[in-house]
């Protein structure tokens, strides 16, 4: 059991700083400060639905990995796939077995709210969960506000058309952030705990942009 624990908390410490140096140019909406959210949530998340923490340990430091290529790309590579691939090679190279491998991977692979995988499996959920509580509530605002201002979006604007308006472009405020996905995220928890927690934060987000859309008016 020690030298298991030893195995674990050596290999922890590996990846943590191979994922680390993919974040050196990252932008700070998906900075490493949101992986270290991420992996905490999943931490609190995971005791309490039982899940095994040392594959969302891995998973949760290695699930964003790709997406400073998603950035380039202005959206066209998908960070999910790409981080993907990228984690299969570093847990290669620090000797984990191909099965858990696998099961990390899919974590990663099944974690993007807009990708065409669901998760699967009760890690690949929470990881998915925590990702996504880290974009509502008082963070989510905040990271909305952070994204936006790095593709040079407006302000605000309270009469956005969702559907007349495209990601990376002066429209894409956070205030579209918030009508295109996160008014969404807390109906598409999977876990008890997720749901619990993304329904205060729900709450937080709605007084906000009611309160913005008031102060943008002149009425407060």
């Amino acid at each position: 059991m020690n030298s298991k624990k030893k195995f674990s908390a050596r290999v922890l410490k590996a990846v943590r700083l191979e994922s680390q140096a993919f974040f050196r140019a990252a932008r700070g909406s998906h900075g490493w400060d949101h992986t270290e959210r991420v992996y905490e949530l999943c931490l609190r998340i995971g005791r309490k639905e039982g899940a095994d923490l040392d594959i969302l340990r891995l998973a949760a430091l290695l699930h964003d990995i790709g997406r400073e290529e998603e950035d380039r790309s202005n959206g066209r590579i998908c960070h999910a796939a790409r981080g993907a691939v990228l984690a299969r090679e570093i847990l290669s190279t620090q000797g984990i077995d191909e099965a858990q491998a696998a099961r990390v991977v899919r974590c990663i692979q099944t974690h993007r709210f807009r990708g065409r995988f669901v998760p699967d499996t009760l890690e690949g959920k929470i990881l998915f969960d925590a990702d996504k509580l880290d974009s509502i509530g008082a963070v989510g605002i905040g990271r909305a506000f952070l994204f936006a201002g790095e593709v040079g979006a407006r302000l605000h604007d309270p009469k956005v058309k969702v559907r007349k308006t495209k990601p990376y472009t002066k429209e894409d405020t956070a205030y579209r952030e918030f009508l295109v996905k996160l008014t969404r995220i807390r109906v598409r928890m999977f876990t008890s705990e997720g749901r619990r927690i993304a329904r205060e934060r729900y709450d937080f987000m709605v007084e906000f942009f009611r309160r913005l859309n008031k102060e943008t008016a002149g009425v407060l």
